[in-house]
């Protein structure tokens, strides 16, 4: 006579049911399966996997350059096109406004010499110098921010407020405060980038998804560890793309300020602009600002690949 088959028993979960189903018919063919409790490293190791975006395969690095380089190869030429049919059309006398082939000439001749590059690195250590210090202030007032309610009420408009305030605004106050000196080009530059890198963190936490701040507080995570090892790394691309426009309001403050405040005994890339300026020279001057476009584009890319390297690990990109 058949027997009937065993009614259906609710489990927990489906891995559960399944060991409960099979442990009568699988008792002494092996070992027992393995009862559900603390997770393997594998399978920790599996739902990161889940989470974060699969590893493509690497094509060919040259024509991956080659796409990634002639777009902006083509707008070079575009521009220089440009650039001299406004000097052949001689709107302005050629002593103002004169040909690319005069301004890069000088300009391959002013890189090769000492002067240059002791004023580019002059002008680099105030902006590295200056974005440290605004990163560090920026990065504990929006940790802060964020983690008390009143004091969001209190300043999280004022730095939204100092964030969009032209940077220009603060240099005579800087005079006043520190003369002609390093430190009013320092006040400039991190009054103008620190709220940018403070708005950037306080977003980023801001979207953490409460159930990671859930789990967090199961696993005991608190104070400065729930920081490091939770909201931080969850907060990264946002606070990339913080720290990216933070050193757009620094460098664009530097500048300013290397322009408006002289600081006797150096000789910065503004400082160097100034006196072509002066002298009428307007090749030089084409050429520092072609300096200064260039360094600038170069420090965007850095930023741009640090942001897509974490968009393509967390899965935020398709590329």
């Amino acid at each position: 006579m058949p027997t009937e088959p065993p009614a259906p028993t609710k489990y927990a979960g489906a891995r559960a049911g399944l060991e409960g189903l099979l442990a009568p018919e699988t008792a002494g063919l092996g070992p027992e399966p393995r009862k559900a409790g603390t997770p393997s490293s594998d399978e920790v190791s599996g739902l990161d996997a889940l989470e974060l975006a699969p590893r493509r395969e690497k094509g060919n690095p040259a024509l991956r350059l080659w796409r990634s380089a002639w777009p902006k190869l083509l707008a070079v030429v575009i521009v220089l096109a440009a650039w001299e049919l406004a000097y052949l059309s001689e709107w302005k006398p050629a002593y103002v406004f004169p040909s690319p082939f005069e301004v890069f000439p000088q300009l391959g001749d002013l890189v090769t010499t000492a002067d240059f590059w002791d004023g580019v690195r002059l002008t680099m250590t105030r902006a590295v110098t200056g974005f440290a210090l605004a990163v560090a202030i920026g990065t504990v007032i929006g940790a802060a921010v964020s983690r008390f309610a009143p004091l969001r009420a209190a300043i999280g408009s004022l730095i939204t407020g100092l964030q969009t305030m032209p940077s220009i605004m603060w240099f005579p106050l800087a005079i006043l405060l520190f003369q002609l000196g390093e430190q009013a080009i320092m006040f400039v530059v991190v009054i103008g980038a620190a709220p940018s890198v403070a708005n950037g963190l306080i977003s980023g936490i801001d979207y953490v998804p409460r159930t990671w701040l859930r789990v967090g507080q199961v696993m005991g995570m608190t104070g400065l560890s729930r920081y490091r090892h939770l909201i931080l790394p969850a907060s990264l691309p946002s606070f990339v793309s913080g720290l990216k426009q933070g050193w757009a309001f620094s460098w664009r403050s530097l500048m300013a300020g290397e322009l408006l405040v002289i600081v006797p005994g150096t000789v910065s890339i503004g400082v160097r602009m100034q006196n072509a300026r002066d002298l009428a020279d307007t090749p030089l001057v084409i050429s520092y600002i072609l300096v200064v476009l260039v360094i600038g584009i170069l420090i965007d890319q850095l930023f741009n690949l640090a942001d897509n390297a974490l968009r393509r690990r967390w899965g935020l990109t398709g590329s």
